[in-house]
Formats: structure tokens, C-alpha cells, sequence
């Protein structure tokens, strides 16, 4: 798993927000588009995606998005 692949996957979650909004760096909660709807679909793209089942903890910890690649790639 590439960091820049779960970008693009973590991006295509989010229909008005510019791709390029999206770094390892970016604290994914303060985007305007992020809600608890686009929580759930991270969690679902993650789920089938990489076949990691991830908890609304693991989403409150994670405060950028290369955190939340790094809690994903410790439980595969």
C-alpha cells in the first residue's frame, strides 16, 4: 500500500473538494467538506479497499491523513 494510492482513494470520498487539497499533511478534519457522512465513507472505502475494519476512534485519533494511512497500514 502507497501512501499516494490512499490519497487518491481517501480523495475520491469528497465530491467538491479539489484533489489537490489532499497531502499526506492535510488534517482531513478541518476540511469543509468533512462530515460524519464522509467519515462513514472512509471507513467503508477503507473496509473494501483494504480489507481493514476501522472504528470511529481510529478516525478521531487520526488527525492527518498520512495518520490515518499509517493506523490503517498497522492493522492489515
Amino acid at each position: 500500500m502507497e501512501i499516494n494510492e490512499f490519497i487518491q482513494n481517501f480523495a475520491e470520498q469528497f465530491d467538491e473538494t479539489d484533489i489537490n487539497e489532499f497531502t499526506p499533511e492535510t488534517v482531513f478534519h478541518d476540511l469543509e467538506e468533512y462530515s460524519s457522512l464522509a467519515a462513514l465513507s472512509i471507513i467503508a472505502m477503507i473496509n473494501e479497499e483494504y480489507d481493514v475494519t476501522l472504528k470511529g476512534d481510529d478516525m478521531s485519533a487520526a488527525v492527518t491523513i498520512e495518520d490515518l494511512f499509517n493506523i490503517v497500514k498497522s492493522k492489515m
